[in-house]
């Protein structure tokens, strides 16, 4: 059964930014995540502790980015949380 082509996304750039974002903003807020942790945490636990819950928040801020309705928006939400945690990592390297 094929899907409501009322719920489909009709701009190609609007795909794109959610795959994108989805993909690569995903994985980037992921990563800057577990090193602003690591950085005011034990580095050996967080490592440890990131092969389980990396997956998991990347493959929901997978699902949030396909769940939203403009793909630009979430790339600039994921932006702004990767430098939120780039900044708790370099206040807590100073």
């Amino acid at each position: 059964m094929p899907a409501n082509k009322k719920h489909l996304t009709k701009s190609p750039w609007q795909r794109f930014a959610k795959i994108t974002a989805a993909i690569l903003g995903g994985y980037l807020v992921t990563v800057t995540f577990h090193l602003a942790l690591s950085s005011w945490f034990d580095k050996t636990v967080v490592l440890i502790t990131m092969t389980f819950t990396g997956f998991m928040l990347w493959i929901t801020l997978m699902i949030l980015a396909f769940l939203a309705k403009n793909g630009w928006k979430v790339w600039a939400a994921y932006l702004l949380l990767s430098g939120i945690c780039c900044l708790a990592t370099y206040c807590a390297n100073l």
